[in-house]
């Protein structure tokens, strides 16, 4: 059997094939999300952000939720909570006749409460907690850490340390205007990386990223906290 060059196990590191198949890439969760599986195979569908994705899919292979199908809103939509809402509404509108049960996988994500109402006229559940940050670290902890003075700390999960550039750096400027740093994050004193996985290489992009803002560096393996807990209370 011939060996594979360097370019090609590159690119296979790179992108991920979930159990149904779909290749899924960081940009195309960012810029497009996943599209519900063209021949249904479960009675419950999910509807989450794009940067939950894979977590998403490594939970049901994990648990055998096989019953349970995954379409995910693009995750660029955190740079514009005010679209969040009326995103999720249409993509309830879209699936509710074909299944059972649809789930949101968001937290309030900087909606100020919108989604939850809206959730709440739709008559469909969606994740406890203000943002995937909380729920990823566990919402009981994090609002531990809140109330002991855990305020000036800039978080990144596995998806945000892969897609720094794109969702931090170039939005807020700072690639063209390098003298926006400090006042951008002026504030922080520590970025805290919030791991899915145990990956080295992610620690040292991550460890990048704090060096880049000047901030101080702390890493803490959260797993995929509420979230695992939450998908499978709702697998039933």
């Amino acid at each position: 059997m011939a060996r594979k060059g360097r370019a090609a196990r590159l690119t296979e590191r790179a992108a991920f094939r979930p159990p149904t198949g779909r290749t899924l890439e960081e940009t195309s969760l960012t810029e497009q999300g996943l599209a519900a599986p063209e021949k249904k195979s479960g009675r419950i569908l999910l509807i989450a952000c794009g940067a939950l994705a894979r977590e998403i899919l490594d939970i049901k292979e994990k648990n055998g939720l096989d019953h349970i199908d995954l379409t995910c809103l693009p995750a660029k939509l955190h740079l514009y909570p005010d679209q969040i809402v009326d995103a999720v509404d249409g993509a309830v509108a879209k699936h509710s006749a074909v299944y059972d049960k649809i789930f949101v996988v968001y937290a309030d994500c900087g909606t100020g409460g919108a989604l939850e109402r809206k959730c709440a006229e739709l008559g469909v559940e969606m994740v406890a907690g203000p943002h995937c940050y909380s729920f990823f670290e566990g919402n009981e902890a994090f609002a531990a850490h809140a109330d002991a003075g855990e305020i000036t700390a800039f978080y990144l999960t596995d998806f945000l340390v892969k897609q720094f550039d794109a969702f931090i750096w170039r939005p807020m400027g700072i690639d063209k205007n390098p003298e926006l740093r400090d006042m951008v994050f002026g504030n922080y004193t520590k970025l805290v990386y919030q791991s899915q996985i145990s990956d080295p290489k992610l620690v040292e992009k991550a460890r990048d990223c704090a060096d880049r803002m000047g901030l101080e560096f702390e890493h803490r393996h959260t797993g995929y906290g509420d979230l695992e807990t939450t998908l499978s209370g709702w697998a039933g």
